[in-house]
């Protein structure tokens, strides 16, 4: 494989989730959040607790957040952790993949440090409530 087509393994690595909470969830996902243990065991690392500190909650109790992901399948590694404590409602692009500076080979693992979804990120921010805070506010 030559060094352009190895970073054609994935369609995407940004994602916007969006998501509910589990009934029952909330005690053991703050638990694991304040303890670090959130995803203990992935490759994905600090990503998990990374993105509960980003999440925002809506009115309607979906709670949405972007995720870096490198699976060729959206969240293959990570799903079996998020699933513990959320039902999946969606998971989409959060960037324009044209422009992704890993797919296109110009800079591997680029997602890690890029602001392709910045805009996106400070749109959620305006939107809900911070997850994470109410979460912890329950306990």
């Amino acid at each position: 494989m030559g060094p352009a087509a190895a970073y054609r393994y994935n369609s995407s690595v940004r994602y916007l989730v969006t998501a509910r909470l589990k009934p029952g969830k909330a005690s053991a996902l703050a638990h694991a959040i304040g303890n670090e243990t959130l995803g203990h065991g992935s490759v994905a690392g600090e990503e998990y607790l990374r993105n509960m500190a980003a999440a925002r909650q809506h009115d309607d109790g979906r709670v949405q957040w972007v995720e870096v992901c490198f699976c060729s399948t959206p969240l293959a590694e990570e799903r079996d952790y998020w699933e513990e404590y959320f039902d999946l409602d969606k998971v989409q692009n959060a960037h324009a993949s044209s422009r992704c500076r890993d797919l296109n080979g110009t800079e591997p693992w680029a997602c890690v440090d890029c602001d392709c979804s910045a805009r996106l990120e400070a749109r959620l921010k305006t939107q809900g409530r911070a997850f994470l805070r109410l979460l912890t506010s329950k306990f």
